[in-house]
């Protein structure tokens, strides 16, 4: 499967100038470039002179933001984890499947009805033990219907059809180990999933951060808390963490801390 990031650097940027709420003439005027300068950027000719002239301006890191047309992060190679890569719209949506031999925990339930459904029927392995949801978009939670009529048991956050869990709470299904942490900002509230007994550990992030960016806040004020909620969450992990994003590939927490902007 192919390895790109699911925002380009005109993502990045336009929701950094969302979330810093800079408009781009007062962003030209502290940077020292021209406003054209900003809008050519902004509308896809890239520029690493004007990446790092504009990063320090809207809160970025500079380095990661002008070597961002060829980030791509490494393959994550842990057989216990498998990415199901599901339709929405035109678009893709996670979910993610973390099995061992005789547990299986699932995160999300992609955008309709029967796609995710499909995609873990596929894999035959054990029986789903428990669903998770990061946040109650609807290209994360579509598929919870087809679950239910299971009889499968789903924990999230102000969601519909779902147990509560609660921050800081941890769950144990064999060897696996899964504590809900806030990942809000992008959706309110939003929950990041902590997994523990593999190798390695894991942290599904939903939304609150993909390879290379950050999902879209409404707000400058819930711009500042998702980057505040990451911060808080990620400082005490080490770089090994292998982080399942909401769209785009997995990635590590040491290449998002050298390569991704947003994490300055």
């Amino acid at each position: 499967m192919e390895h790109l990031l699911e925002d380009d650097f005109t993502d990045v940027i336009q929701k950094a100038f969302r979330g810093m709420n800079i408009p781009p003439s007062e962003a030209a005027l502290r940077a020292g470039i021209s406003k054209n300068d900003i809008l050519s950027f902004t509308r896809g000719t890239f520029s690493a002179t004007t990446a790092r002239r504009l990063a320090p301006i809207l809160g970025l890191n500079a380095e990661a933001l002008a070597h961002y047309e060829s980030y791509r992060p490494k393959q994550v190679e842990l057989k216990e984890i498998s990415r199901l890569d599901l339709p929405f719209g035109s678009n893709r949506v996670n979910a993610w499947l973390i099995s061992t031999s005789d547990t299986a925990i699932l995160f999300d339930t992609g955008y309709d009805m029967t796609s995710c459904s499909i995609a873990v029927d596929s894999f035959g392995g054990p029986k789903i033990d428990r669903v998770f949801l990061t946040h109650n978009h609807h290209d994360h939670i579509g598929g919870i219907s087809s679950f239910t009529v299971r009889g499968n048991i789903l924990h999230g956050a102000n969601i519909d059809h779902t147990l509560p869990m609660i921050l800081g709470e941890s769950m144990s299904f064999g060897l696996l180990m899964v504590r809900a942490c806030d990942l809000s900002g992008h959706a309110i509230p939003a929950l990041g999933f902590h997994v523990g007994g593999l190798t390695l550990p894991v942290l599904v992030t939903g939304d609150a951060l993909f390879a290379g960016s950050i999902g879209g806040c409404a707000t400058p004020t819930s711009y500042q808390h998702a980057l505040k909620r990451l911060q808080d969450v990620l400082a005490p992990l080490p770089d090994s963490t292998i982080l399942l994003p909401g769209h785009g590939p997995a990635t590590t927490l040491g290449e998002e801390r050298m390569s991704n902007p947003f994490l300055s």
